[in-house]
């Protein structure tokens, strides 16, 4: 099984520790006491995994993914022309400026992007091993996704906000291992 995705982007940025959000309440339960850059973190490294989960769903994406481009934009790569929603809803939960927000996105961007190309099982150009490593974060990344952002609303996928994709337990982990061979089909 490949590492975490969302704690190894964290980790290698040495940015502060994410939160799972909790399925009642749909927020990480210490949100009040955690500090505006713990927010930031917790609002962007998610939603740009989840945003580069979305983009390697067609194999146009994933060739962006697995080609050895190197971008100062992946922002607008992996969001096109919402990039700006996108940036203004990490911005906007977090309490801080977008001149804050989208720098730090960018920066992570880079980094899960590399992190994707070392990680992913497969010959660079295996749209189907990439779609399957994307696959298998997708619970990883959702857990920890606000879902008071409303980023599935933004991205036309509101399952991204479902409370039932924060859900841990020996069920709801079946139901995850069941979604994620299931969204290996998506394309």
């Amino acid at each position: 099984m490949a590492n975490n995705l969302v704690e190894s982007i964290q980790a290698n940025l040495g940015l502060p520790a994410l939160q799972k959000v909790d399925p009642n309440i749909q927020e990480a339960k210490d949100k009040n006491s955690i500090s505006s850059g713990a927010k930031l973190a917790q609002a962007a490294i998610p939603t740009v995994a989840t945003g580069i989960y979305r983009l390697t769903r067609t194999d146009e994406g994933c060739a962006k993914v697995q080609g050895s481009q190197v971008s100062d934009s992946w922002l607008e790569i992996i969001f096109d022309a919402k990039t700006a929603d996108v940036v203004e809803k990490v911005a906007r939960y977090a309490n801080v400026p977008r001149a804050d927000a989208e720098p730090l996105m960018e920066k992570i961007a880079v980094e899960a992007i590399g992190v994707i190309r070392k990680e992913q099982a497969g010959p660079a150009g295996d749209t189907v091993s990439l779609r399957e490593y994307m696959s298998q974060q997708r619970h990883n990344i959702l857990v920890y996704l606000p879902a008071a952002m409303q980023i599935g609303d933004l991205l036309n996928d509101n399952s991204m906000d479902d409370r039932t994709n924060k859900m841990e337990g020996p069920i709801s982990n079946l139901m995850h291992k069941i979604e994620n061979t299931m969204a290996r089909g998506e394309s």
